[in-house]
Formats: C-alpha cells, structure tokens, sequence
C-alpha cells in the first residue's frame, strides 16, 4: 500500500537525523571537541538556506526525485560515518566540514520526501496521517539511543550514518516521481524567492518574519544545550527525555483546529512565545533547585513552542500568499527562521555558553567519574526518562556553582523571548480567516510545506 510506503519513508528520515542531532553536544563534549559544537549545529541552517537551491537547480529539473534522495543518503551516509572517525579521532575542523556535507545532502530530502508523497496520493488531507511517521521516527531514535545508553557517545553518528544508508536503499523503492518542474524555463526570481519578498510590503507580514526569525535566537539554545543541561541534573539518559517533546508535539498537533478557531493567528504565535519563555524559566530554575518537574514540563513544552507558532506561522503565510507566489513564501519563512534565525542563534548561544560556564566541563568529568557504568538492561533504561540521580559523592560546591551557572544561561534566551513576544503582540495586527487558514493550511494544502522547517519539525 503506498501509503505505508510513505509512512516508513517518513519514519526512516527523521530517525537519520534525530538519531545523532538531538545529543550531539553531549557526544562531541566526551570527545574533548566541546568548542566545536556551536559550528557542528550550524550545519544544520547553513543546509537550510541552500537546500531551496538545490531543489530548485537539479533536483526539481533533472531526475526523478526518489532517485536523487537516494543518491543524496547514501553519500551522507559516507559523510557521516567520516564524522564519526574525525570525532573519535580528536579533529573538531574535519568533523565539522563532514557535518556540514551530510546536512548538505540531507536537508534537500525534506523538500523531495514530501514532492514524493504529494505526488503519489490521491488526497493532500492524508499528509498529516503519513508524515506523523516522521514524529514517531524522531522518538524511536531516542528512545534506542537512551536505551542502549549511547547519549554522549559517537555511537550515535555511526547510529546515525547507517540510518542514512538504510533511508537512502529504501528510498530507490519507491514510487517512480518525475522532476516536478522538467521541461519548464528557469525562473531565477522564484529560486531566490523575488515574488516571496514582496510579500514584505504588508506590514503585519513584515513584523511576522522578523519576530519569526528572531525567536529562532533563543529557540537554538535548546536544541544545543538542553542535553546537556538534562545530563548534569542527573539525567542519564537524556537522548530518551527529550523524546517526550515529540510526544507532546503529536498531542498539540491534534488540538491546533481547535485552539485556532478560537485564538486565531495572533494568539496562537503569542502563547508559542510565551510557551518559549516558561520553558527556559523552568530550565533555568529547574537547574538551580535540581527539581525533577520543572525539567520534564520544560521539555514536555516542546509541543505547545512548536505547533502553536511554527505551524500557525505555515498556515498564516499560506493564507497571506497568493496561490502563485505559496511555495515561495513558505520557502523564504524557512529561510529566515531555520536559515538565519537558527545560524545566529547556535553563535549567540555558543558564545555565551562558552563565556557563562566555566565549571561545565569540571562537573561532567566529576559525575563521569563518579556513576558506575551501567548494567541496566535496554528497557530498564525507559525508567530512566523520568527519574535524575546525581552521584552520592559529588562536591557539592561544584554541583551548586555549575547549576546557579545554568540558570543564569537560561535566563537569557527567556528573556529575550519574552521581549520577542511584547513586540510581537504590539506590532502586529492582522485579520485571517481562520476557517479557511484550517481548510488550506499547514495541515491541508501546505502540509508538505510545514514539513520542511527544520529541527523542530524537529521533531526535535
């Protein structure tokens, strides 16, 4: 059935990516390359912004699309199995150019999976019901990650390149789908988004994607140092933790017609916002009273940020652009928000990071030290998900520094968006129709849109 077929090709796809992503930090930190990681997420929008290129260049023109994701895979599998030995060997420069290359090859592949299920269903309402696989697939890997105890260890590249390899053989099985635009004249306008950016003169339009692009500063924080933050709480297994974000991610994606029906656009971005800044209050106090429930609900929020403002925001600009101008304009928001909002985000947090926790390094060598190695079978490790356990014999003075550390890095992204969200919400004044948003948005017309936003599509 093609829609099965479908569905494991979503799963397969974002099990490549959550299977390394979410933990890298903790893995390149154990490596000794901590100062690397910043560059090693900037592969990530760095490939955002020149996967529109790509598609728009070759792959969209030349070759059948299931072809080229397969082609694309397998050498981000090589890629990324490089990355791996360069990790293990110490060299943080190497590692670094072989992220940016598998990301180079993957990222394309969100626009090409979704061109493949487009094309071979026969109605755009079952996208929803297939790419939620992508969701489950982001949990899985996690889950397999904490359960075979491989948070911090490269054995999540290795995790993660053969995933690749797997994804890119299957995808040479899939239904044949010819180059959308084959035959059709280069406009280079659209692949630079010329008619997108016109879009710009509507002032409410305009706020939007500068708060969008802007609220990706902060949102980059979690994406490079939740794990990490989580690991020295106590949490073992943070790979497996974070899961539950995604978990929360499909509960909140069943409730957005719902809530948007009755919040409409403006509200439905302010509490995505306002989801943002209780998360990082809770990290940051969760960090400084070692509480078990600020962190777990500072993860489980994961569904509220994502769903209420970047989906709201695809439906929003859906609605906002005309039909012929669609694919550009939700193209030019990915640009901005996983492109550029997220390239300066991992720098900004990257800097600070580097600036406000000197004692990082002190404390996670002390509780490597200190915890015994693990004899906890796979699934006695699920347990490990919602429950932390600092070493008895800890320095206590250590542990203290390094959490009153924490809080004041977490303070930073919720402030800024909370002063994201105040101007959001005094700028920007528009009218939608939220019955029609819901009919051809995100979750209809542009679901394939949607789905090409980036981590947090992320699942994360």
């Amino acid at each position: 059935m093609v829609t099965t077929r479908l569905s494991v090709m979503m799963f397969l796809q974002f099990f490549t990516w959550g299977a390394w992503f979410v933990t890298l930090f903790l893995c390149m930190g154990s490596a000794g390359l901590g100062d690397f990681t910043p560059r090693a997420y900037q592969s990530a929008p760095i490939a955002a912004i020149i996967a529109p290129l790509f598609l728009g260049l070759i792959a969209d023109r030349l070759f059948p699309s299931q072809m080229v994701q397969g082609v694309l895979m397998l050498i981000g599998a090589g890629l990324m199995y490089g990355a791996a030995g360069a990790v293990e060997a110490g060299n943080g420069s190497l590692a670094v150019w072989l992220f940016i290359g598998h990301m180079l090859c993957y990222m394309p592949t969100l626009g090409l999976g979704n061109s493949i299920a487009f094309a071979n269903i026969d109605d755009q309402n079952k996208f929803p019901a297939i790419r939620v696989w992508g969701t489950i697939g982001w949990i899985v890997a996690g889950l397999v990650v904490g359960g075979l105890g491989w948070s911090a260890s490269t054995k999540i590249l290795y995790l993660g390149a053969a995933a690749s390899a797997v994804f890119g053989f299957y995808s040479f099985t899939l239904p044949h789908t010819p180059p959308p635009a084959k035959g059709k004249p280069l406009d280079i306008g659209s692949l630079l988004m010329r008619d997108a950016f016109g879009l710009m003169k509507s002032v409410p339009f305009a706020v939007f994607i500068l708060c969008s692009t802007l609220i990706c500063i902060p949102l980059a924080y979690y994406y490079q140092y939740a794990s990490g933050l989580l690991s020295q709480t106590g949490f073992e297994e943070p790979a497996a933790t974070m899961s539950l974000g995604q978990m929360s991610e499909i509960v909140f994606m069943l409730l957005i017609p719902f809530f948007f029906r009755r919040l409409g656009v403006k509200w439905m971005i302010i509490v995505g916002m306002g989801a943002w800044f209780a998360r990082y209050v809770l990290f940051a106090f969760g960090a400084s009273e070692l509480s078990t429930w600020m962190l777990l609900l500072g993860v489980a929020l994961h569904g509220i940020c994502y769903d209420f403002f970047f989906v709201t925001g695809f439906m929003y600009t859906d609605q906002k652009a005309p039909a012929s101008v669609r694919g550009q304009a939700q193209s030019m928001l990915v640009f901005f928000t996983q492109g550029v909002g997220m390239f300066i985000g991992y720098e900004v947090a990257g800097r600070l990071f580097k600036t406000q926790m000197p004692s990082h390094d002190s404390l996670s060598a002390a509780i490597a030290a200190a915890r015994p190695e693990s004899t906890l079978g796979f699934f006695e490790r699920f347990g490990k998900m919602f429950s932390r356990a600092l070493p008895e014999n800890l320095d206590g003075e250590l542990v203290n520094q390094t959490m009153l550390q924490w809080k004041e890095f977490w303070l930073i992204p919720a402030y800024m968006a909370l002063a994201i969200m105040v101007l959001f919400a005094v700028a920007f004044w528009d009218r939608v129709d939220r019955d029609k948003a819901l009919g051809e948005g995100a979750l209809g017309q542009s679901g394939d849109e949607s789905a090409t936003a980036g981590p947090e599509n992320a699942p994360a």
